[in-house]
């Protein structure tokens, strides 16, 4: 059984983003529960010369779009890189999850073979469309998710595999 290039992308991405809200709602509880102020976490870093986590998760957040974007040969939309809150850094992984799902089964499914080019930073780059997906997305996405995972569990918020995971733990 194969799967399908649309099975091997987007719900994954959805699956992702849907962890990554949850760890958001449960940061942003964890500031206001501690007295914590929200940009505090939002602006923390792993590392100074590293993005904080409001950038890496607009950057899972592009990742994202981009590539359902550039597989369902449709425009990216734009987003502005100004979230400081939880509440609007929820807002952009909810619009990502929304445009994600409105996209064409049929059309992403089309561009297996498909040749995807663009820029990051001064290289051009071009794959075919399932090795950009496995050789440039998923290592993209999800280094920028787990980043955001590790700055908010570096922070002191009670976080786990299974939250990473979106697994609700059985009781």
């Amino acid at each position: 059984m194969s799967l399908s290039l649309y099975a091997f992308s987007i719900p994954l991405l959805t699956t992702s983003l849907g962890s990554l809200s949850a760890i958001l709602k449960k940061a942003q509880s964890y500031a206001q529960e501690n007295k914590i102020e929200e940009t505090v976490l939002t602006s923390g870093r792993l590392y100074p010369d590293m993005f904080p986590l409001s950038r890496q998760v607009q950057i899972a957040c592009d990742m994202s779009k981009g590539c359902g974007a550039r597989l369902a040969g449709v425009e990216n939309p734009g987003f502005a890189d100004t979230e400081t809150s939880f509440d609007e850094l929820l807002e952009r992984v909810k619009k990502t999850i929304d445009f994600l799902e409105s996209l064409s089964e049929s059309e992403i499914n089309a561009s297996a073979n498909k040749a995807i080019k663009f820029k990051a930073g001064p290289a051009e780059l071009e794959f075919v469309g399932e090795n950009y997906v496995r050789e440039w997305v998923y290592p993209n996405f999800y280094f920028h998710l787990t980043t955001a995972y590790n700055i908010l569990r570096h922070n002191g918020l009670a976080i786990g595999k299974l939250d990473y995971l979106g697994i609700e733990p059985q009781a």
